[in-house]
């Protein structure tokens, strides 16, 4: 039996993975894209979503007036709703004709959907934080477990902090073998760099990412391409690298799993894209730990009363959590 073979059956055994990849991941232009493309009441062609760095577009929304941004936030909504580098309050308008709700940064309703929504006021906050999740998160499931988790950290850390609840790619459903590859994270994170790249090209402050289950996966391939200052796994399968020097990145990284989490029961190795690799909180991988042996479960690192809670908090803004 192959090395591989032999992960699978450890992997399947263990858990009960699905061999079947249910995911189809989102290529096409947003909607609405084409009709943004046509607009030519700038006298100027509109920056293309799919060339466009957030750069250029920061670039091209500081060269509008407030009412030719209000009048294409309300004529290409699904567009400007998710052009990382147009102003936050743009952003925002445009998400709301579509949501009804406040504080969206980011949403398309295609598929299981992608969504981002924020908690504090991230025009004035000092320190910005970037949740990213795991498996089965998704607008159309269980969101609303991610942003509690957003608002367990912005209240813990405090006002001058705003958490990003970003639920921005395709994730896993359940323990397929979606959860097992890295084919959904390499998508994730091109997406988490642009986004993170959007929020520099806006003047935000550098984030630290939080990064829960195969979110993890997603941050450790992000991890050089972000500018963030500190990336934070919790319950990690594998960051899909050796050690944390692997990761590429000048960010402190920090590792905590708790010893009630069945993330532990999942073998740690990496083969023929199968698997994620070393541990985080594994000495030999480098990073800093965390306690978590008060964390029950999987699920409940951002639980009010936790140490990782706390440690999280002093993380996010900037000072030591042990």
């Amino acid at each position: 039996m192959t090395a591989l073979a032999l992960v699978a059956v450890a992997v399947g055994r263990t858990l009960g993975w699905s061999p079947v990849s249910a995911q189809t991941l989102l290529t096409a232009p947003l909607p609405g894209v084409e009709a943004w493309l046509a607009d030519t009441s700038l006298g100027r062609p509109l920056p293309d979503p799919s060339t466009a760095g957030p750069a250029e577009i920061a670039a091209f929304f500081d060269g509008t007036t407030e009412r030719q941004r209000v009048r294409l936030a309300e004529e290409h909504p699904a567009v400007v709703g998710n052009l990382d580098g147009a102003p936050i309050g743009l952003r925002y308008r445009a998400n709301k004709a579509a949501t009804g709700r406040d504080g969206v940064l980011a949403y398309d309703p295609r598929g299981r959907g992608r969504i981002a929504t924020v908690i504090g006021d991230l025009a004035t906050a000092a320190h910005v934080s970037i949740v990213v999740p795991g498996s089965d998160i998704s607008a159309s499931s269980r969101f609303g477990r991610l942003e509690r988790m957003a608002e367990r950290l912005q209240k813990e850390a405090g006002e001058d902090t705003a958490v990003i609840a970003w639920a921005g790619y395709t994730t896993p459903e359940g323990l397929g073998i979606d959860a097992a590859t890295g084919r959904l994270a390499e998508d994730g994170a091109e997406r988490l760099t642009l986004f993170t790249r959007g929020l520099d090209a806006i003047g935000a402050p550098d984030p630290v990412l939080f990064c829960h289950s195969y979110g993890s996966v997603v941050c450790g391939l992000a991890a050089a391409g972000t500018d963030a200052t500190d990336i934070v796994v919790l319950g990690s399968p594998g960051m899909r690298a050796g050690t944390a020097a692997d990761l590429r990145t000048d960010a402190t990284v920090w590792a905590a799993t708790s010893p009630r989490d069945w993330i532990r029961r999942i073998p740690h190795v990496e083969f023929l894209g199968l698997g994620h690799g070393t541990d985080p909180t594994d000495p030999a991988f480098g990073a800093r730990t965390l306690d978590a042996s008060r964390v029950p479960l999987h699920s409940a690192y951002f639980d009010t009363g936790t140490t990782t809670l706390a440690a999280f908090a002093a993380i996010a803004t900037g000072g030591d959590p042990r």
